[in-house]
């Protein structure tokens, strides 16, 4: 299948098509450029491939979560080209997105949440080389995050949500993390792989119900 797959709920604006087996990605970090990048680098991967837009067969984004503006980005462009191509979009789990660009078994994926908190999802990778979430993906204080169900995980801890909470996190975790890259970020291509999974699984939908997930309801400031 033909997949375009948008990721910009962090600093990074990532682009990625997959064709067959292949994944043809375009990853800037750019912040706040999204919007201006995002179209430009779609045109660019398609024309990597000599494809045009009408030759995909699904759109997928990061639905978050992340920052409020990023993921408006991705889920409107989105929903627009598969409005206009008559598309199914995948959504998947930016969260995850970050968990398989990391290549590790297990993860603690995090991102910085703001107002002392942090959104984390713990993954383990399967047989297929793809991950798979532990439990739903959740927001709440690093001193709060739920401990994994297996006492015997340990895995990598990932995301920015290492750098700005990293003690916390530490403390929380002790020995089930052992060892952290907070340079982490999820990308176009990771999110490609998972989206022709979930599409294969019968979890695409149509653009009207392609909608981010925010985790929380209010807005911080900056995002």
């Amino acid at each position: 299948m033909n997949l375009l797959a948008l990721e910009t709920a962090t600093d990074c604006c990532s682009v990625a098509l997959r064709v067959g087996d292949e994944v043809i990605e375009d990853h800037r970090l750019a912040p706040r450029q999204h919007a201006a990048l995002i179209l430009p680098m779609i045109d660019g991967v398609l024309a990597a491939a000599g494809m045009t837009r009408h030759a995909l067969d699904a759109i997928a984004f990061g639905r978050g979560p992340g920052a409020f503006t990023g993921l408006r980005i991705a889920a409107g462009v989105a929903q627009g080209l598969a409005l206009g191509l008559d598309r199914p979009v995948v959504p998947v789990s930016t969260l995850a997105a970050l968990a398989q660009a990391s290549g590790a078994g297990r993860v603690l994926a995090a991102f910085d949440a703001r107002l002392g908190e942090v959104y984390y999802g713990y993954y383990t990778r399967g047989a297929d080389g793809l991950v798979e979430a532990d439990v739903d993906d959740a927001l709440a204080p690093p001193e709060h995050v739920v401990l994994p169900a297996d006492p015997a995980w340990r895995g990598l801890g990932v995301g920015a949500g290492w750098a700005a909470h990293g003690e916390a996190l530490r403390a929380r975790l002790g020995a089930r993390i052992e060892a952290v890259d907070v340079t982490a970020e999820p990308r176009a291509g990771a999110l490609a792989r998972l989206a022709a999974r979930a599409f294969e699984r019968g979890q695409a939908v149509p653009p009207e119900l392609a909608l981010p997930v925010y985790l929380r309801d209010r807005v911080t400031h900056g995002s």
